[in-house]
């Protein structure tokens, strides 16, 4: 009986949604990609905000049930949280019960009785976990505009394929979606992404920082300020115009690249390279990814902890060494997901970590290839720390770090180094900001 409603809630919920697509007609930008969906559909918002009626998908909601409640309507941040990875499965269940005949009966409203407020513009994240996936969002809504941000050489989730090229694949088969009259914004510098060119009807739109790229960055850096990390700056290249963009709070490429993937959509929607800028201004990107934070013993914390690819831990490291900093200390956790390469990959990290960090600390089983392959690289073991779980790290690393410390924390999500950064984080300032 409980698979029969779980069934039919998800074969309701996607008719409703294709209804009211059919209804609203609203354009649709999908994103896809390894890393940095979510940082690139908060840019594209920031840009397409100030001249239209967005909505974008909250949180992480890249799933069958993510995408439908965005087409749907507007939900608040604790009836979503009923229906996230927050909420063990078997509890609160009478409030999702009440949530879901809100959903269902609000969404036949709309449908049936149109409404002037219904957005312009939806930006959905399309995940895939697994194969099939996106080809299964697609029954929800076809882009009209589709974003592949990055694959890279392992890919995350790639456990679940038969390796990286099947994973490009699925991912590609959003910009198969498209027709004649769409556009694919496509990661010029990820080889991976743009050998999907051929797969798509539509007309192909790139950027990134290599030559060649139709929205080219320029001139980034990591912008340091009174002798600390403060954001980042670069300009960006389009058909001659040249446009300066700054962005606080940040580091690293990632938040570039969004930017990127940004101005070329706002480029499609007809915006000019300076009125993309200006809007850049008002993005915010979501919290944990990379995000710079306020630390104890007058410390500054990188915080990466929402999740954690080969591909994104390889730019966070560079990040850290090459920003100043008295010491720099790496707190990183497992990658996951991503199958037989696990030990590869940590390994991989683990070199990196030696040229990047003054200590270095481990959490999680996976993670001990990091610290075995740091040391083996040069690191003294004495700077060289190891732990199971985040909650068995967090104490030690506030005790091991010292004022002046710049402290990168990174690992996949179910490793809770948000824990971490909750223990070294300077609660009086966060206090006193908000």
């Amino acid at each position: 009986m409980k698979h029969f409603l779980t069934n039919l809630l998800r074969g309701t919920l996607r008719n409703l949604s294709r209804l009211t697509i059919w209804r609203y007609g609203p354009r649709v930008i999908g994103i896809t990609g390894s890393v940095g969906k979510t940082s690139t559909k908060l840019a594209i918002a920031a840009v397409l905000a100030k001249e239209n009626r967005v909505r974008f998908s909250r949180g992480n909601l890249n799933s069958e049930l993510g995408v439908a409640l965005t087409i749907l309507g507007t939900w608040s941040e604790r009836e979503l949280d009923l229906v996230s990875r927050n909420t063990a499965n078997g509890t609160k269940r009478i409030r999702k019960t009440f949530f879901w005949i809100k959903v269902l009966l609000s969404s036949a409203w709309r449908v049936i009785f149109k409404t002037s407020s219904y957005p312009e513009i939806l930006i959905l994240e399309y995940g895939a976990d697994r194969p099939g996936d996106i080809k299964y969002l697609l029954k929800f809504a076809r882009p009209t505009i589709a974003v592949i941000t990055a694959v890279g050489e392992i890919p995350v989730h790639v456990e679940f394929y038969a390796g990286p090229e099947e994973v490009a694949r699925e991912k590609g088969r959003l910009i198969e979606a498209l027709n004649s009259t769409g556009f694919a914004v496509l990661n010029h510098d990820d080889a991976t992404v743009t050998n999907l060119k051929d797969r798509t009807r539509a007309r192909v739109s790139t950027y990134g920082f290599a030559p060649g790229a139709d929205l080219r960055i320029v001139r980034f850096e990591n912008r340091v300020e009174q002798g600390r990390p403060a954001g980042i700056s670069f300009k960006l290249e389009n058909a001659g115009s040249l446009v300066p963009v700054r962005i606080d709070g940040v580091l690293g490429h990632v938040h570039a690249y969004a930017a990127g993937a940004a101005a070329s959509v706002g480029l499609i929607f007809g915006m000019n390279l300076v009125k993309i800028s200006e809007a850049l201004e008002s993005y915010a990107p979501a919290s944990s990814r990379t995000e710079l934070v306020p630390g104890v013993k007058r410390t500054l914390v990188i915080d990466d902890a929402y999740n954690a690819s080969p591909l994104s831990m390889h730019a966070a490291l560079d990040a850290l060494r090459d920003l100043p900093a008295k010491r720099k200390v790496a707190v990183l956790g497992d990658m996951l997901e991503i199958g037989k390469y696990a030990i590869e990959a940590h390994e991989a990290m683990g070199r990196l970590a030696a040229a990047s960090a003054d200590v270095l600390v481990a959490v999680g089983p996976r993670a001990k290839f990091i610290a075995e392959a740091a040391r083996e690289a040069g690191m003294k073991k004495s700077v060289v720390f190891s732990f199971d779980t985040a909650d068995e790290a967090k104490k030690p690393v506030e005790q091991l770090i010292k004022e002046g410390d710049l402290v990168l924390v990174k690992g996949s999500h179910a490793i809770q180094l948000d824990k971490v950064v909750e223990e070294i984080r300077d609660q009086h300032f966060a206090t006193s900001t908000v």
